[in-house]
């Protein structure tokens, strides 16, 4: 286990258990940890969809939400929250 997978285990236990991360996500969680050591308690909803972005193009290259956060309808931005509360989270737990 690298630094990384010790930041993005620490990412998923901060999320609400009303969150429902994708199967298979190891490497999502581990862009939002590179996201916590870049940005810290900065991060936005905006970094979390740009991340989850880069990782969905090579999990579904034609899914609906692969567009600019700003052009996402309200609701679909909204499932971003959730991870960038739960980075921002970990992040104050680790200094940064």
């Amino acid at each position: 286990m690298t630094y990384l997978d010790q930041l993005a285990e620490l990412i998923r236990s901060c999320l609400p258990p009303s969150a429902r991360p994708p199967a298979d996500s190891d490497d999502l969680f581990r862009s939002y940890a590179v996201l916590l050591r870049a940005k810290g308690a900065q991060v936005t909803d905006e970094d979390v969809h740009d991340a989850w972005s880069a990782w969905m193009q090579s999990v579904n290259p034609t899914h609906r939400a692969l567009v600019p956060f700003h052009d996402l309808p309200a609701e679909t931005r909204a499932f971003d929250t959730p991870y960038a509360e739960a980075i921002r989270a970990a992040a104050r737990r680790t200094g940064r």
